[in-house]
């Protein structure tokens, strides 16, 4: 099993940038790409930013390109530096229901956070608040009863059914993994 992607929930839409500089005379910013799937930003000719203040903006991209793991993007009308440097902070969002189709074994992390989770034996073990990228395999970060916290890989022999419909992962923990 492996975590689709980082994509930040944001209402009833998904963020995949931050726009974290204006960049150039011409009115580009630079952005933090917070998608697993850039290749999403080909496809686009209009995007929603959402401003730190609440408002939001649709827009239109009239170019964009990849240099040093940020994604540039030159909307319409921003054809300044100044004009730029209000979009910072802004957030590119776009539909929830425009994600990309994932493989059987993968998931959107989004989609994970908020879960039940219970043993094979039906004992519950706590909620998923988030998730850990470790390089390796990811873990499930669960607050327990009491408020423990338990970090479970999340990995296919021990996640042995994921319903994200029903927000519930059901584990079989090898021995002492609740224990630590």
């Amino acid at each position: 099993m492996t975590i689709a992607t980082k994509e930040e929930a944001y209402g009833d839409e998904v963020v995949i940038a931050r726009i974290v500089k204006a960049r150039g005379v011409r009115g580009e910013v630079a952005c933090d790409v917070e998608t697993d799937f850039p290749e999403r930003f080909a496809s686009l000719a209009n995007v929603r930013v959402r401003m730190p203040d609440s408002t939001s903006l649709t827009l239109a991209i009239e170019n964009h390109w990849f240099h040093q793991r940020r994604v540039v993007v030159k909307f319409e009308g921003y054809d300044t530096m100044t004009a730029a440097r209000t979009l910072v902070g802004g957030r590119l969002v776009i539909p929830d229901d425009d994600e990309l189709p994932l493989d059987d074994d993968q998931f959107f992390e989004r989609r994970l956070v908020g879960s039940a989770v219970i043993t094979v034996t039906g004992h519950e073990v706590g909620r998923v608040t988030r998730l850990m990228r470790t390089g390796g395999t990811d873990l499930l970060v669960i607050e327990g009863n009491g408020g423990r916290e338990h970090l479970v890989p999340f990995a296919d022999a021990i996640c042995t059914e994921v319903d994200e419909k029903a927000k519930r992962i059901t584990i079989d923990p090898p021995e002492g993994l609740l224990d630590l």
